[in-house]
């Protein structure tokens, strides 16, 4: 699923971001950006293979708010200094996706597919 996909390569890029962050951060900062990045694609593969659409649904809202979680928590580290700017390009991408599951979801629920 591309989803997925592009859910890791936002992860991945995340963890390459942070990893010059303060060492007084590890718990902090670092590491809350770092969790709502894994929890983003975690999400959309762990709702994918839910038996039930609404199950699914439900996963997707939740990836959705971690995403939104994650693009604070990088305007947080900008404003702190610790880095120059972040990729809004690879979010907005995920965002989107996320969003084109939630309808197509939502569609299929209402339709009963």
């Amino acid at each position: 699923m591309i989803a997925i996909e592009v859910g890791i390569e936002l992860c991945v890029y995340v963890y390459a971001l942070t990893k010059d962050f303060p060492r007084d951060e590890r718990y902090g900062l670092t590491s809350q950006i770092r969790r709502s990045a894994v929890s983003i694609p975690s999400n959309i593969a762990e709702g994918s293979n839910r038996h039930s659409l609404k199950d699914f649904l439900r996963f997707m809202h939740i990836a959705k708010g971690s995403l939104a979680e994650l693009e604070t928590q990088l305007i947080i580290a900008v404003r702190l200094g610790y880095i120059d700017d972040f990729a809004n390009d690879l979010i907005s991408r995920v965002l989107k996706l996320i969003n084109a599951l939630i309808r197509s979801l939502n569609y299929r629920i209402t339709n009963n597919d």
